[in-house]
């Protein structure tokens, strides 16, 4: 009896009944053909959901297992990031060992696109690809839960409550453990939904979880036999900030955000076809994990991840508005770098942006852009007096 049946990913016999019944979906087919061609879908509705369905049946013809659904899956990487970044780059590979699994937790900016690129770079470096967490809260729609679970991810269940979500987080933590235990590596996001406001910063709660099935060791001890490693993914553009910037001012001004059953759905295709410009993925060092306090280590990660992040002129700019309009408190003004070797060219490209952005939304946009350059200085700043302190120690 397979315990995880309800969370896994598909196996490789399922891989090719869940694409033919994907195929005859015409909730499926229709969502797609409204977002890439809405007119034509709303004139002749039937002509484009056949075309879509031949389309799609020609390019999952060869699929037979989660292999070769990984090998299209790579095709259509190849196809975006040519169409939406102007440049992918990584660093810290080599502090991959051969040989060993990780779980890889990782700053969450976009919903689908940030385990994609950090996929994207392991499957083109030979190494083994992601099994991905994906919380229920995104597979409003069966469709949506059978693509998730196509692309090797597993459901965390957030919906629970109460004794039941106590057991489906032992049970995630088993599945976990299961996976790097038995060569696969894992993606997590550092906590529960994206960072829309920029700040990067990892949930205690999250390493909680981690431990739950190992119970009877320590928790450092639980957490080292998952050999954790921070990566940080960075962004020039995100194709979804005047999105999270509506979110934050609807949660600001009326106290809460209403999510439409396409809310997600919309930011998952949004982050896959809009424009991102550069975009970098920093893997760390697998932490050294010696003590048994979820906010120590979680302070770990989020050190490698911020001092990873990528800053660009986005970032900068972004800032130095802030400052220009007052809307930074004054103490926090202090020590952060100002953008004098930026571009004309960069100037030119943010003032365009700005301008298509609505005035309501305006703070909270910039702030999406200017946290990331004040978290940064933040921890070398703060590394910087740890360095101080142990040369004053000797």
């Amino acid at each position: 009896m397979d315990k995880f049946e309800e969370i896994r990913p598909y196996q490789d016999h399922q891989i090719r009944p869940v694409l033919d019944r994907l195929i005859n979906n015409e909730e499926f087919l229709g969502s797609i053909a409204r977002f890439y061609y809405p007119r034509l879908t709303s004139l002749f509705p039937g002509l484009v959901l056949r075309l879509a369905k031949s389309k799609l049946r020609g390019q999952v013809k060869g699929v037979k297992d989660v292999k070769t659904m990984q090998d299209v899956i790579a095709i259509y990487m190849d196809k975006m990031i040519g169409e939406t970044t102007t440049e992918l780059t990584h660093s810290g590979m080599d502090n991959l060992r051969p040989g060993r699994n990780y779980l890889f937790i990782c700053n969450h900016r976009d919903i689908s696109m940030d385990p994609a690129f950090v996929n994207y770079k392991l499957y083109h470096a030979g190494h083994g690809t992601l099994q991905i967490a994906i919380g229920d809260n995104l597979l409003k729609k069966p469709f949506v839960t059978d693509l998730m679970r196509l692309n090797k991810s597993f459901i965390v269940k957030r919906s629970q409550k109460g004794r039941e979500m106590l057991q489906s987080m032992v049970l995630l933590s088993e599945y976990i453990h299961h996976c790097i235990e038995n060569g696969e590596n894992v993606w997590i996001a550092q906590r529960e939904g994206r960072a829309k406001d920029g700040i990067d910063r990892t949930d205690p709660a999250l390493l909680k979880m981690l431990a739950m099935s190992k119970r009877d060791i320590p928790l450092s001890a639980a957490l080292r036999q998952l050999h954790i490693l921070p990566v940080s993914i960075s962004y020039e553009y995100d194709a979804c900030d005047v999105m999270k910037a509506d979110e934050l001012y609807q949660i600001e001004t009326n106290g809460s955000y209403t999510k439409t059953d396409d809310t997600d759905i919309k930011s998952i295709v949004t982050g896959m076809v809009g424009f991102k410009g550069k975009v970098h993925v920093a893997f760390g060092e697998e932490l050294s994990i010696t003590s048994d306090d979820p906010e120590v280590i979680a302070g770990q990660i989020d050190d490698q991840i911020l001092s990873n992040y990528q800053l660009r002129d986005m970032n900068y700019l972004a800032l130095e508005r802030l400052k220009q309009d007052g809307m930074i408190p004054l103490h926090k003004v202090r020590g952060l770098p100002d953008g004098d070797d930026i571009s004309k060219e960069s100037r030119r490209k943010f003032e365009k942006r700005l301008k298509a952005v609505n005035p309501q939304l305006l703070k909270h946009w910039l702030f999406s852009y200017a946290n990331p350059v004040m978290s940064k200085l933040a921890v070398e700043q703060a590394n910087e007096g740890l360095s101080e302190n142990s040369e004053e120690t000797f």
